[in-house]
């Protein structure tokens, strides 16, 4: 009689769905971008997007050199204005590597942040059957404590132990993986600063000339360049500022050692107040900080026109770069010679005189070059022009240097030269004088307001620990098997100090009826001195069955690198 088998067939699989290829891609797009690999990529990018910012002029920092540079390179500059090379830091490509990367970071550290928490709340793994195996491994006896005295000589050591029995299991090192997670988010912290500094700071320039006549007050129009954040707007933090006096030492050579400024600050309308800074200690006030970048002087240049009027002119000379603080100038009256009786101004005998400002001039000619930064031998020298000075036009120009343009057009002219002293006037063709009557000093202001400076910092000593961390810490693993006595390890011969089948001379127990200790260790990554630290662990361990006993070296645990 044939058996017929009654059971039921297997119902047969549904097929499996697809993904949605929209989704999938994304999900695909997403695991990309939040690699490791991707944020290194974008990291190099972000530097190479940098350097347009560091070579080329930027119209933010400096719109006169990138004015030049439209000048020198007459076809290549619009191509680069064009891809927005003049302010590289606020193109669109830069903006988006930058977003990529500060996406990439945050998925990047998220889901590690998350393992990483959970592993350190997790037990230490159980002790494996076969301990001989692992890189190092070693038998000695065991402590009179047992598995309670093991536990406590690794936790004395910082080590994160779990008892399970007679098996101990000990790990070390997570601060390598919370030094990797520091130091990206250090990175992100970084760029959050930047964005914030980016978007709600500002910062302006400005010189500011001793004496009452020179009050500065904070607001845009007052700054010789300035640059605000987007979402900053026109209202700045309200003060006023007037420089008393500025001190000045510099060693015999003509280096500077002391630079300081003494002011009174007027802050938001409150009662003004005596303050000081100097290059290294900027002027903290209230919504910005105020620098001390560089100094130098102001000719008081006096000028009496045919009709007995006087100007005085009180306009910085700009320092040539030099030790000495050489400087140039422009003295400029476009008001001069303006008729009392009829109050009109004839533009063709507005004066200016251009002028070379050495504070320690040579003994001897030529006079070109300052000496000393201090005012041991002042010397003025001036080439005075006559004629229309082009500021009628409504043409932007510089207050330092005259309009070029007008002096090749036989619009201006020059009509003398000569070197004053303090004190000393010249009287020029037609009957009008200039009077060279003493020096003011002035100061070069940075004034600025970044909200992300302290978010910067931190980061910056993030990066710095995390790197530490992340370099110099190293994951390892130690277990531990308490073994009875007349046991060996692992189900093996009975061993001491990492000896298999090593018995003692008379044919007894090779410990004398104690039992034993089986000990391994594990590094998790390349550790070259985690045989050394192995070592000292299974010394210490050994030392705790005869504390203060000389213990022969050889008998100490029989450690052994590399796999059997």
């Amino acid at each position: 009689m044939t058996a017929v088998d009654d059971r039921p067939a297997t119902p047969a699989q549904s097929p499996r769905r697809r993904p949605h290829a929209l989704l999938a891609l994304l999900r695909n797009s997403w695991r990309q971008l939040t690699s490791m690999r991707t944020a290194l990529v974008l990291l190099f990018l972000l530097a190479i997007a940098a350097i347009p910012g560091s070579v080329l002029p930027q119209r933010g920092v400096n719109p006169e050199d990138v004015r030049d540079f439209y000048t020198a390179n007459p076809q290549l500059a619009p191509v680069l204005d064009r891809i927005g090379a003049f302010e590289a830091f606020s193109s669109v490509w830069f903006s988006a590597i930058y977003l990529l990367l500060f996406t990439s970071l945050i998925g990047c550290i998220t889901p590690r942040l998350r393992d990483h928490v959970r592993a350190m709340r997790a037990r230490p793994p159980a002790v494996p059957k076969r301990l001989e195996r692992l890189p190092q491994h070693a038998v000695v006896p065991a402590p009179a404590g047992g598995a309670a005295a093991v536990a406590e000589t690794l936790r004395r050591r910082r080590w994160r132990v779990a008892v399970r029995g007679d098996e101990i299991s000990a790990e070390k090192g997570y601060l390598k993986e919370t030094g990797n997670l520091i130091f990206h988010s250090a990175m992100v912290l970084l760029l959050v600063g930047v964005a914030l500094g980016s978007w709600y700071g500002w910062h302006g320039n400005r010189l500011l000339v001793s004496g009452p006549d020179g009050v500065f007050c904070n607001t845009r129009q007052q700054y010789a360049e300035a640059k605000l954040g987007p979402r900053v707007g026109d209202d700045l933090p309200r003060f006023c500022m007037q420089l008393d006096e500025f001190e000045a030492e510099f060693l015999p050579s003509g280096q500077p050692s002391h630079f300081n400024a003494k002011v009174t600050v007027d802050e938001d309308g409150g009662a003004p107040r005596a303050a000081e800074f100097s290059v290294n200690s900027p002027l903290r006030l209230d919504g910005a900080n105020v620098y001390l970048l560089g100094h130098g002087y102001v000719p008081l240049i006096r000028y009496t026109d045919r009709f007995g009027n006087t100007q005085t002119s009180t306009v910085p000379f700009l320092t040539t770069g030099d030790m000495g603080l050489t400087s140039e100038g422009l003295a400029a009256f476009p008001d001069a010679n303006v008729d009392p009786a009829t109050g009109e101004r004839n533009a063709d005998l507005q004066m200016a005189f251009s002028g070379l400002y050495l504070p320690t001039a040579p003994q001897e000619p030529p006079f070109t070059r300052s000496e000393y930064p201090t005012e041991e031998n002042p010397l003025l020298g001036l080439i005075a022009y006559r004629g229309n000075l082009g500021l009628d036009g409504g043409i932007p120009g510089s207050v330092y240097q005259l309009d070029q343009r007008q002096i090749r057009n036989g619009r201006l002219t020059e009509v003398g030269s000569k070197d004053l002293r303090k004190g000393e006037s010249w009287t020029l063709d037609d009957g009008t004088t200039v009077e060279f009557v003493g020096t003011e000093r002035y100061i070069v202001l940075s004034v600025r307001h970044d909200p992300g400076t302290m978010l910067l910092l931190a980061s910056s000593v993030g990066l710095v620990l995390g790197l530490m961390g992340s370099l110099f810490v190293r994951r390892r693993r130690i277990f531990v098997r308490v073994l009875p006595a007349g046991s060996g390890p692992s189900g093996s011969e009975p061993s001491v100090a990492g000896l298999p089948g090593a018995a003692p001379p008379d044919g007894g127990s090779p410990t004398g009826g104690s039992s034993l200790v089986e000990v391994a260790g594990l590094p998790r990554t390349e550790h070259p001195g985690f045989a050394a630290e192995f070592s000292q662990l299974v010394a210490a361990i050994g030392d705790d069955r005869r504390t203060g006993e000389a213990i022969d070296p050889d008998e100490r645990a029989g450690a052994r690198e590399g796999a059997e």
